[in-house]
């Protein structure tokens, strides 16, 4: 491409690529049935989906289906269809700009501005650590009896497992995310056959309901769950790791690339909502139906398993679960920070200690933040982190749906209207709730 037209519409020519050291590495078949050439773009997705499945998901789906059964389904459900749209905007931004969202941001903003985005960025990728390495740890002190002061240190060694990975391929980063994406599913499975929910109740919960929002304490979970859904390190993420496709530079094999990486993450979400909707039916089933009203921790909710399921395999499958989503979460939060940090800041570094670094600024505060407040302060911990990250999600979407209506940034693949006031329309409901979870916060 050349520079004339790279540089039309950015304040910036693009710089080195997303992910240097993994761009373009997986090849695309130029030639071959269409299923041959989809399935090259099958892996991206499901990293993306692993952010929407995080322990702070668990917990907030644990409190609602504990305290309402299956009402808030629905909000599962929309915050899902929201994700879908945006996740597509940044596939987008990806194959049309050849660049991911902090370099578009590094490109297309004022110098002040775009630091303080990355600044925001980086906060978003330090709450959602804190969530994701006090998952892990509760995983190893569940399964292991692993101290979660150990547990955390531990969780700080998957910089070493990417490393490793990556040296292989980025296809055995995906293989590694879908294997114990297999594994959480079945896990839940189980538990949900052992749970036995009403079903009736299940599908009229995702019925929308005006109670949702004329009762306060409904309205505040359902926020909490729409901002612990949609996560802002997911949108740097998947504009980056989609760039790893060697999908070639014409028009034709650009919209092949979008259609293709669209499909994949559509489907890698739907399976995230799967995840998701069998956290909120286990607790309603077990939890709600009981009696048990106000179980957002995660160790509470392993113990309580046992007893009322009757089954000691109940509470092992669910720590299982949540360790095996915690290595997940932590391993695409680290690719995450390394888009953001190398996009924004522009640091050419070797690619292990960028790394290092970007685990660093991500871990140290984690890990401070979860050994001084301790396992009994893990359920606020988490929630905490979900009203931090709804509050840096509008810096990241609008942003996003500011990129790819602008016909002089994507060229043809500019975003069609119908698209743009959907998304818009996403991005301004996403900040409206976001205000009233703060104000609901700082008034509780």
């Amino acid at each position: 491409m050349d520079q004339r037209v790279e540089k039309l519409g950015w304040n910036r020519a693009g710089g080195e690529a997303s992910l240097s050291d993994v761009h373009r590495t997986i090849a695309v078949r130029q030639s071959g049935s269409a299923w041959r050439r989809a399935a090259a773009f099958v892996g991206p997705g499901y990293l993306v989906a692993v952010g929407y499945m995080d322990p702070g998901n668990w917990a907030t789906s644990l409190a609602g289906g504990s305290r309402f059964g299956y009402t808030l389904l629905v909000v599962a459900l929309v915050s899902n269809i929201m994700a879908i749209v945006l996740q597509s905007l940044c596939a987008r931004l990806a194959v049309a700009s050849g660049r991911d969202l902090a370099q578009a941001c590094r490109d297309a903003f004022p110098k002040p501005v775009a630091y303080m985005l990355w600044a925001l960025a980086e906060i978003a990728i330090i709450a959602t650590d804190i969530a994701e390495v006090i998952g892990t740890a509760i995983g190893f002190n569940l399964i292991f009896g692993i101290p979660l002061e150990l547990g955390v240190i531990i969780t700080a060694l998957d910089v070493f497992l990417i490393l490793y990975l990556q040296k292989l391929g980025f296809r055995w980063v995906e293989a590694l995310i879908i294997t114990l994406l297999g594994v959480i599913a079945a896990c839940f499975a189980v538990q949900i056959a052992l749970a036995d929910p009403n079903w009736g109740e299940v599908i009229r919960g995702f019925a929308p309901t005006t109670e949702i929002v004329t009762n306060p304490e409904m309205l505040y979970l359902a926020l909490g769950i729409l901002g612990a859904t949609v996560m802002p390190h997911n949108l740097y993420l998947h504009s980056g790791i989609v760039q790893t496709r060697a999908y070639g530079e014409s028009l034709q094999e650009k919209r092949e690339a979008l259609k293709f990486a669209t499909i994949d993450s559509t489907v890698a979400l739907m399976f995230a909502l799967l995840i998701n909707a069998s956290i909120l039916i286990l607790a309603a089933a077990t939890f709600n139906v009981t009696g048990q009203t106000s179980v957002a921790e995660l160790g509470e909710a392993h113990s309580l398993l046992a007893q009322l399921l009757g089954l000691a395999i109940a509470p092992t499958l669910f720590g299982v679960a949540l360790l095996c989503c915690g290595i997940n979460s932590t391993v695409t939060a680290t690719l995450a920070g390394q888009i953001v940090m190398e996009g924004f800041l522009h640091i050419k570094l070797p690619p292990w200690m960028r790394r290092l670094i970007t685990r660093a600024i991500a871990i140290v505060p984690a890990a401070i933040v979860t050994i001084w407040y301790g396992e009994s302060g893990t359920a606020q911990l988490l929630i905490l982190t979900q009203v931090v990250l709804s509050l840096q999600l509008s810096f990241a979407v609008f942003p996003l749906v500011m990129f790819t209506a602008d016909k002089s940034k994507m060229g043809a693949l500019v975003a069609p209207r119908w698209l743009v006031v959907l998304a818009a329309f996403i991005a301004v409901v996403i900040a409206a709730l976001n205000v009233k979870l703060l104000i609901d916060f700082l008034a509780g």
